[in-house]
């Protein structure tokens, strides 16, 4: 009997630490076991990638953002945040992979770099700018972040 609970504890320990931690890296569908933490680095676009309304009122007075509106092109032709440029998100991926002088001359905005660190992206509600985080972040843009409140937050 104590020979199967401890064969039971050990298979126990090893399933938890190697099964749910290796799912996990590879875009498994296990959360990590900290504490407090999300699903698929979550946690992450929630806090160092997230910009606040007040911070990206004050990027924008200084004029330190590169903004990206998400949406698509009906949604905003009828309302946007100051200087942002329409890229949907259906187009992003193309149109990060564009030369600079392509994706001027089809968004009318210069290119950023990407090691940017201005770079913001935004949509409605959030949900599509944490996508097309994701998506750029895959791209180089490491540094890029989102505003979570969307348009909506914007809006009020």
């Amino acid at each position: 009997m104590t020979i199967t609970v401890c064969l039971l504890l050990t298979l126990l320990i090893f399933t938890t630490q190697n099964g749910v931690n290796s799912k996990h890296e590879q875009g498994g569908e296990f959360c990590d076991a900290k504490p407090q933490s999300l699903c698929q680095g979550d946690s992450d676009l929630k806090t160092s990638s997230t910009v606040t309304y007040s911070e990206l009122k004050h990027l924008l007075a200084e004029r330190k953002v590169r903004l990206f509106d998400v949406r698509n092109t009906d949604e905003f032709a009828e309302g946007r945040i100051p200087t942002a440029v329409n890229v949907p998100l259906g187009e992003l991926g193309e149109a990060f992979g564009l030369t600079p002088d392509q994706f001027r001359a089809r968004y009318g905005a210069p290119l950023p770099p990407a090691d940017a660190a201005d770079v913001v992206l935004y949509c409605q509600r959030g949900r599509r700018s944490a996508q097309a985080l994701e998506i750029i972040r895959g791209l180089g843009y490491h540094r890029a972040r989102h505003y979570a409140g969307g348009y909506s937050q914007w809006s009020q």
